[in-house]
């Protein structure tokens, strides 16, 4: 697996953190339903902004892990609404290591499409507001 730098992508850029070695594995590769939680967190915060709202997840449409993530890497989440229904919008988040702080490289890790609702203070479906879509 070769480090190629990529280009970021002109998305929202919606969260960074260094994953800690609690979340590794034993060989140290990050688990991979960290990085699932926290793309949902990622196209969550995108869908409830686009919303104006309370949002919650209905479907993990696509998931594909890339390269793995290590202890020390920097991991970045951009989230873009790319559909909008009624009541729902399908979100893609997209995830970038930085890896080797000496010698910065930047690599595309995981890449998924989510599908969200919005919700009103009841819990029920809402509409999406239309100035947004």
């Amino acid at each position: 697996m070769i480090d190629e730098p990529v280009r970021l992508p002109e998305k929202q850029h919606v969260l960074r953190l260094g994953p800690m070695p609690k979340e590794e594995n034993m060989f140290g590769d990050i688990f991979g339903g960290w990085v699932m939680a926290h793309v949902d967190l990622a196209g969550g915060v995108e869908a409830m902004r686009y919303s104006c709202g309370r949002v919650a997840t209905v479907a993990v449409n696509a998931f594909q892990f890339h390269q793995p993530v290590s202890s020390g890497d920097l991991v970045s989440f951009y989230a873009e609404v790319i559909n909008v229904g009624r009541t729902s919008m399908t979100v893609n988040v997209q995830v970038f290591a930085e890896r080797h702080p000496q010698h910065p490289v930047t690599v595309k890790v995981t890449e998924a499409t989510l599908t969200y609702v919005a919700l009103g203070t009841d819990g029920e479906k809402r509409d999406v507001p239309r100035e947004n879509a």
